[in-house]
């Protein structure tokens, strides 16, 4: 413990958080109605007693409705807290101080959870040994030149991936498993691979141990991390180094900047690690809980649950959504983030009274934000009670998660008759849903598969979930997957059986990087890896999250596969456009940009309420383009699909799921002969013309 007292000064209200200056440490936070609050240091993170008090004075350390101080020379690495105290009227006023509970500081960088009790701060009483401890930490890294990839979205390949979960399992074989050192590690993978973006789940520092009891008395912890509590600090857990996670999420981005491959985060900004009125007190509930969530207006002791998580942030008040802006720009201009994907976005829609708002304001803000103009925004554009905006979420420069793109490939896949008109309009960019906006296909994020919900695998292995691992009697999760298991559920030694489940998740995949829009996928699928069954993995930090990469070996044709997928579709500007298709020629001489067969050409049965086959030719955007035909047979038996006719071109086979290999290299195209082509049950050929 330090010798000696630190000596303070007012300091300034316009620094918030924990700043060095000259002379020390500006100490800043805001609380509109807190009557008496102290500024708590410790000499280290496990501390449980702080070597020095200071008490504010509000003649001299408040300005408007924040509190400020200037600590002289206090050193690098000391931990602090706040303690307030103030109104306990909440049903009226909203307001939950409590002044025995020591808050995070809302914008600290670091924050250390190594004695923290979720219970502790959730019961009345002093927590003082068992609270999360904010810390110091200076800023002086080196970039070294590194900058934003500035990839376009109409490039992009998306790989969604968990950063434990990643490199956790042993045969990872790293010596820093489950870490943004550790995903260094795999950076070769990952360009092999072909990928062009990495979307990281929830990396800012959530709460482990926010989980129901039952599944907390399995040794279960919150594993996914949508339960965030500091929005300017990184996960401390991803860190070889607590106090240094900063630096090595940091050393992450650079890295995978140079490898060319850029950073999305997921982020969640419609709800917080508190939970409802029975949750724990961190730091905004007894700040300003009155002004960060929403609560009901007849009885402001009740939290209105836009979330499903206990609370939602009010983020269309003016100081919450300066507070979401800054901890955006913060990640993008200081963490060098190359894009932010907005989980349950439409909660952030809600204006203070709960309605939906079209022109919330922190969704414009980030729109129209110059600091965030090259960012890539994404949404997911639903909350938990209904509120359903894909295609209508608002602005122009917003990407969606498409969970119409995700239900109907799945469908279309598995069997299900009539949907090739609405399966044409998704794979085509779905124009339905953007171009009336006048917003284009690359506002479309195309998916099959997520996190939440069942791996590429378990989608043809399984026909209901298998949740009874999570402890709570599989009540979690989706119950409507649109999955088909192809005659067994679950693992089988029928060679059949997983002779169909191989083909079914290349057909998947390889129409998932056909599409117009951006393809986004799941990491580990293009492995095959399984959760077996379970489709809502969020308290699972086991083996059944962690990415096996013995899979490598064991799924080498899959892996291929999906490595000659993106491959294919990167070598070919007419998968990505940057315009919808119109059906007509784009220059003279030219086949229209695209057009719609069955398996009869000009036939592609949009009326047939029956039909499982859908084909279509896309035309090159330039004259040394080749020109791509794919045939989509859904059906249990082998169909022979007629060939459009081309001057001077031949068709040579680029991929067939029916076959053995199923996709061929540019220079090793078989070429097809005669006026049609012979395609397998449940298959999906593609062929270049040139």
């Amino acid at each position: 413990m330090p010798a000696r007292k630190y000596s303070t000064q007012p300091g300034t209200w316009d620094l918030t958080g924990a700043n060095f200056v000259d002379g020390g440490v500006n100490f800043c936070c805001f609380s509109r109605y807190a009557t008496a609050v102290e500024l708590l240091l410790f000499d280290g993170p496990a501390r449980p007693k702080p070597f020095q008090t200071i008490q504010l004075d509000p003649r001299v350390h408040k300005t408007f409705f924040f509190w400020h101080v200037l600590v002289e020379d206090l050193p690098e690495g000391t931990c602090y807290g706040w303690r307030m105290d103030g109104p306990t009227d909440t049903a009226e006023s909203g307001c939950r101080f409590d002044r025995d509970k020591l808050l995070l500081d809302p914008w600290c960088v670091a924050v250390d959870d190594r004695l923290w009790d979720r219970d502790a701060a959730s019961r009345a009483g002093d927590n003082l040994a068992t609270a999360m401890r904010s810390q110091l930490v200076r800023d002086d890294y080196d970039w070294e030149g590194d900058n934003h990839l500035h990839v376009p979205l109409t490039e992009a390949v998306i790989y969604e991936m968990h950063v434990g979960g990643f490199t956790r399992h042993p045969s990872a074989d790293t010596p820093h498993p489950g870490t943004f050192r550790a995903v260094i590690e795999k950076i070769p993978y990952l360009q092999s691979l072909g990928i062009t973006h990495v979307e990281l789940l929830p990396v800012m520092a959530f709460d482990l141990q926010d989980v129901p009891p039952k599944t907390a008395s399995l040794g279960l912890e919150n594993f996914w991390g949508y339960s965030t509590h500091s929005f300017f600090a990184p996960h401390p857990h991803y860190a070889c180094d607590a106090k240094g996670a900063r630096d090595e999420f940091r050393d992450m981005v650079k890295a995978l900047h140079a490898a060319g491959i850029g950073v999305i985060l997921d982020v969640v900004y419609n709800h917080t690690a508190e939970g409802g009125a029975d949750g724990p007190t961190l730091s905004f509930k007894g700040m300003g809980n009155e002004i960060f969530y929403h609560l009901d207006f007849a009885d402001k002791s009740r939290y209105r649950d836009y979330t499903g998580c206990g609370n939602t942030v009010n983020c269309n008040h003016p100081l919450v959504t300066r507070y979401v802006i800054d901890s955006l720009h913060y990640w993008a201009h200081d963490m060098h983030v190359d894009g932010f994907r907005f989980d349950l976005a439409s909660a952030m829609a809600r204006g203070e009274d709960g309605t939906p708002e079209h022109h919330a304001p922190v969704l414009w803000s980030v729109e129209l934000s110059p600091e965030l103009g090259r960012a890539h925004i994404i949404a997911e554009a639903w909350d938990a009670v209904g509120l359903y905006q894909v295609g209508d979420f608002p602005g122009f420069r917003w990407a969606e998660w498409n969970g119409h793109y995700r239900d109907l490939m799945r469908g279309f896949v598995r069997g299900d008759k009539g949907l090739v008109q609405h399966v044409a309009t998704r794979i085509a960019g779905s124009s339905d849903l953007y171009e009336h906006r006048g917003r284009l296909p690359a506002n479309s994020i195309n998916f099959i598969t997520c996190h939440d919900g069942f791996t590429l695998y378990d989608l043809v292995a399984y026909n209901k979930k298998h949740n009874k691992a999570n402890g709570e009697n599989s009540r979690d999760g989706h119950n409507d997957n649109l999955s088909w298991n192809c005659g067994v559920e679950g693992p089988t030694d029928d060679p059949e059986v997983n002779a169909l489940r191989r083909r079914q998740a290349k057909n998947l995949m390889a129409i998932l990087l056909l599409s117009q829009g951006v393809p986004m996928l799941l990491a580990g699928d293009e492995l095959l890896r399984t959760k077996q069954g379970n489709n809502n993995t969020y308290c699972q930090n086991n083996e059944l999250s962690w990415i096996d990469w013995r899979l490598a070996d064991d799924n080498r044709d899959m892996l291929e596969f999906t490595r000659g997928m993106i491959a294919l579709r990167k070598r070919h500007p007419t998968l990505r456009r940057r315009r919808f298709l119109t059906g007509k020629p784009e220059r003279e001489g030219a086949p229209p940009d695209i057009s719609w067969h069955g398996v009869e050409l000009d036939d592609p049965g949009w009326d047939d309420g029956n039909t499982r086959t859908l084909a279509f030719m896309l035309a090159g955007l330039a004259d040394d383009e080749p020109h791509l035909h794919v045939m989509l047979n859904m059906w249990e038996d082998t169909l022979d699909f007629a060939l459009p006719r081309l001057a001077g071109r031949r068709w040579f086979l680029a991929v067939d799921t029916g076959r053995e290999p199923a996709l061929h290299a540019t220079d090793d195209q078989p070429t097809v002969h005669g006026e049609s082509y012979r395609v397998g049950p449940r298959s999906v050929v593609v062929l270049e013309g040139r």
